[in-house]
């Protein structure tokens, strides 16, 4: 339940509310000013210069960096890499999200033997947790054109252009081929897919199930993976990559997170599918991803030797709860925003249009709870701003919030707070990892020969910035392409002798740097799972 003064401020709210006003969009140069002013990505303490390895010299957030900085945790261990594998594939798939679910169903129709490994259970991924939908340009008023120009400028024009025209093209037939497996997305009584309008969006491309469009995805591919006899590893962590003797990727060395246990898979080639960053807690931050999402493919593939994109990007989402406290950090979907809720500050402002891009929006509730000291007093870990839910019935009709933001509603209800009848309060939450491995166009990574990489694993998809929706069309668009192209490669490949030495090499690198950070990576788990 709301306090005393969070209730007289909300009838500042109700009266704004009245004039149905929002301001205007920013210009190019207000954008720029405002982030950076006030967005993490611009502020240099957020950040440490890496010392060895391929982006040496470059910026990495200091967590980030500070598990490049570490050594693996299999180093000093000894390992019979000679003796027969605990796992034998043509195909290994590290990571059991969207984008794993994914390759593994287009390898296995391609012909190869698959076996995915995941350290928590099949699904536990930021995948099953995205709730407001998935963009596709497949209506009349719209096209692949549209959404690339759209999602480049919400990029700040720093994606790869080739990655981004392959993510938009394939768009629309990412939507079918999750249709034809079983995906109930919404749809009017004629059977056209309803679509809505994402921030940064020109065109009303979103497709939804409600608002657990992720759950509903990852439903389906979790299904389609068991139903195609797919191995499936539960529990089980890639904690380094094994190389042969001609560098090439040959598989991965496994620990059992129940056990600790290790464990050795050889594989023809090995898609890194491992997922985003949040729960490394950059800057601070409260989190809306799983529990598992700790950078473990970034760190794996860079001691390796794979190139890093944009390692210095991050999304923070601008609609994370904020009260009450057990809610902190959790997801409050763009798709609030997208059915008509503005954003108020305690003086009953509405201070930046709701359709922003996510960057824009988050530096400007930032700048309200920062600098202007506009934000309304929670009693918690942050002030936070007005996010007026109510509008979106007294736009649409009573009853659109329980048809289309269930799940949200059901969350603030468990505590008291009907968002029908109040606002709710929302201040940024740490959701995506825009940087990660570099790419080729077919996933390859540019170094390591048989490594491939899909989901938010991947740097240079969306650039600096990723519009709503874009995410679960990357898991679907680029796992798909990993699994047919992974399974291609080891077609003609044969895996060489198991090996670590890379790990020695980069251990001999951390020393001639004078670099000991008393720790081991990857992480695998938050430090804070340790503790108690």
């Amino acid at each position: 339940m709301y306090t005393q003064p969070m209730l007289e401020s909300i009838k500042v709210i109700e009266a704004a509310r009245a004039s149905k006003r929002q301001p205007l969009r920013l210009s190019a140069e207000e954008k720029k000013k405002l982030l950076t002013d006030f967005h993490p990505d611009y502020r240099e303490s957020s950040f440490h210069t890496l010392q060895i390895g391929p982006n040496a010299g470059e910026k990495a957030p200091i967590e980030l960096a500070e598990m490049l900085h570490s050594n693996s945790l299999t180093y000093g261990k000894s390992f019979d890499l000679t003796a027969p594998p605990d796992y034998d594939t043509d195909v290994l798939i590290i990571g059991g999200g969207g984008a794993g679910a994914s390759a593994a169903i287009e390898a296995h129709h391609a012909g190869a033997r698959v076996t995915v490994v995941t350290k928590l259970r099949m699904g536990d991924a930021n995948s099953m947790m995205a709730e407001g939908g998935i963009q596709a340009a497949d209506k009349e008023n719209d096209s692949p054109g549209q959404h690339y120009l759209d999602a480049y400028g919400g990029g700040h024009y720093t994606a790869k252009p080739e990655l981004l025209k392959r993510l938009v093209l394939d768009g629309p037939g990412a939507i079918d081929w999750l249709s034809d497996l079983g995906v109930l997305f919404d749809k009017e009584s004629s059977g056209t897919y309803i679509t809505n309008h994402g921030g940064g969006t020109s065109r009303k491309r979103m497709h939804a199930c409600a608002d657990y469009t992720g759950a509903e995805i990852m439903r389906v591919l979790r299904d389609e993976v068991r139903c195609l006899g797919i191995p499936i590893v539960e529990y089980t962590a890639a904690v380094e990559l094994l190389t042969d003797e001609n560098g090439c990727v040959s598989g991965a060395l496994l620990m059992n997170m129940l056990t600790e246990k290790f464990e050795t898979a050889r594989a023809k080639t090995v898609i890194l599918a491992t997922g985003g960053a949040g729960r490394m807690h950059y800057n601070g931050f409260p989190t809306s991803n799983h529990y598992g999402a700790t950078a473990d493919g970034l760190v794996l593939a860079y001691r390796a030797g794979a190139k890093l994109l944009y390692q210095d990007a991050l999304q923070y989402h601008p609609t994370g709860a904020a009260y009450p406290s057990q809610l902190f950090g959790a997801l409050v979907t763009e798709k609030v925003r997208a059915l008509g809720a503005g954003l108020y500050n305690a003086e009953g402002e509405a201070f930046v249009h709701p359709l922003e891009t996510r960057d824009v929006v988050s530096a400007a509730i930032m700048r309200e709870c920062g600098e202007r000291k506009k934000g309304i007093e929670t009693g918690g870990q942050a002030s936070a701003v007005w996010l007026d839910s109510p509008n979106i019935d007294f736009l649409h009709g009573e009853g659109h919030i329980e048809k289309h933001l269930p799940g949200m509603l059901r969350m603030f209800i468990n505590y008291g707070i009907d968002m029908r009848k109040t606002p709710i309060l929302v201040y940024p939450t740490l959701h995506y990892q825009n940087g990660g491995i570099e790419i080729e166009p077919d996933c390859s990574t540019k170094k390591i020969p048989n490594l491939y990489v899909a989901g938010e694993a991947v740097g240079g998809i969306h650039g600096r910035n990723r519009l709503m929706g874009n995410s679960l069309l990357d898991i679907i668009v680029f796992g798909r392409l990993a699994g047919k192209n992974a399974a291609g490669k080891a077609r003609g490949t044969a895996a060489g002798k198991l090996s670590l030495r890379h790990v020695e090499d980069y251990a001999k690198a951390l020393a001639q740097k004078g670099i000991d950070t008393g720790k081991v990576s990857p992480l695998l788990l938050p430090d804070y799972a340790r503790k108690g």
